[in-house]
Formats: structure tokens, C-alpha cells, sequence
């Protein structure tokens, strides 16, 4: 019988095989999505951070008790590392988008052509700060939205570095979803706005 210094395990009388354990997978753990959130209405979707999750679904959940328990947040998005293009990195003064390499003219296409599909273009403007969302483009690859974006928002200086997410890898909270950041009224003391503290000073003032 296999012996355990868990009491619990030798209990169950298991037989004691004598072949080796299966190896290890190569990678043991969930794969990363990567999280951004809007923190008031019409402004735009900021990167907060990565979550390890199974899947679009649970990285969702994850990222919202995470990054927006303690944040304001109106809605969410999350991709999955590996679905994100990123440029390599420039300096604060600079943009990278002058570094891209051009693109033949049939690689980049038009905007009726078919085959394109919808880009997020995600700018990060300085180092130490984080990637925001500045709109969407058009094209039939990553490098050609990199193409698109450029004649967009290349003239939103500094550029330090670009992420593009294909739109249909984006996972977004819609207008259903924004109760879930609403505090419940048996529950707002979980906001600090609801600890009227100036207020009970002034009372034990006028009390005294």
C-alpha cells in the first residue's frame, strides 16, 4: 500500500505502483491576459495588469476583483498576451511609428477591400505609464493596422510603444455588465465617501 506522512492519504490503502511518474508538462500554469479598464464613462480603456486564467471568461472575473475592488470602473476589457502585437520600445521624445518599416501597398490595403478586419491601437506615451486605447483601425494583418495607425494617430507625439489587439480577441464588458461595479446599498462601507468623518467631528465639537 502506498505510505504518505499524510495520515489521510495512507487511510485510502492506494497501491503502491511501481512506475514512475508521467512527466511534467512543459508549462504548468494558466496562460496571461492582460487587463484593461475604464475608469469613468467616455474616457478611454487603460492596461491595469495581468491575470493567469484558463480562459476569456474566468480572466474576465479575475481581472475585475484584482484591478477594480478598490478602483472606480465602468467597464473592462481583456485579451490574451499572446494575441497582442507589440513594436519594440522607443525613447520619450520620439515616436516609434517612425521606425516602422514600410509595407507594399497591397500588403497594407484599402477600406473597402475585402478580408480586413478591426485593429485596437493601445499607445503607451511615456515609460513607467500605461498603455491606453486610441481608437481602431482597418487592416488585413497586425503589421498593416501598425500601417493604418500610423496614418491615424502618428501625430500623437510621444509614442513609446503600440500594442494591437485584433478586435474579435477582445473581450468587453457591455452595458449589461456595469452593475457589477455598483456598491450595494448594505455594503457602502466599502466606500470611503460613506464614512461622513468631518461631519462627526463638527457634532462632538458642538457637543462639547
Amino acid at each position: 500500500m502506498l505510505f504518505s506522512l499524510d495520515p489521510r492519504i495512507s487511510r485510502l490503502e492506494l497501491p503502491d505502483s511501481a512506475l514512475p511518474p508521467p512527466d511534467k508538462a512543459a508549462l504548468d500554469q494558466f496562460p496571461t491576459y492582460e487587463v484593461f479598464h475604464q475608469r469613468k464613462e467616455n474616457t478611454a480603456y487603460v492596461y491595469v495588469g495581468p491575470v493567469h486564467a484558463p480562459e476569456a471568461d474566468v480572466a474576465f472575473l479575475f481581472g475585475k476583483e484584482q484591478f477594480s475592488r478598490r478602483f472606480p470602473c465602468t467597464g473592462m476589457w481583456v485579451v490574451l498576451t499572446s494575441a497582442i502585437k507589440v513594436t519594440e520600445y522607443g525613447d520619450d521624445q520620439q515616436s516609434v511609428y517612425d521606425r516602422l518599416p514600410l509595407l507594399p501597398a497591397d500588403e497594407i490595403g484599402t477600406a473597402d477591400a475585402s478580408g480586413l478586419e478591426s485593429y485596437d491601437i493601445f499607445h503607451l506615451k511615456k515609460r513607467g505609464k500605461a498603455h491606453a486605447h486610441v481608437g481602431q483601425v482597418s487592416a488585413a494583418s497586425p503589421e498593416a493596422a501598425l500601417q493604418a495607425a500610423k496614418a491615424s494617430f502618428g501625430d500623437q507625439r510621444p509614442v513609446v510603444n503600440v500594442w494591437v489587439v485584433r478586435s474579435a480577441d477582445l473581450l468587453r464588458s457591455d452595458d449589461d455588465d456595469r452593475d457589477m461595479w455598483t456598491t450595494t446599498p448594505d455594503k457602502k462601507y466599502r466606500e470611503a465617501i460613506s464614512y461622513k468623518v468631518q461631519d462627526r467631528i463638527d457634532r462632538f465639537k458642538q457637543e462639547g
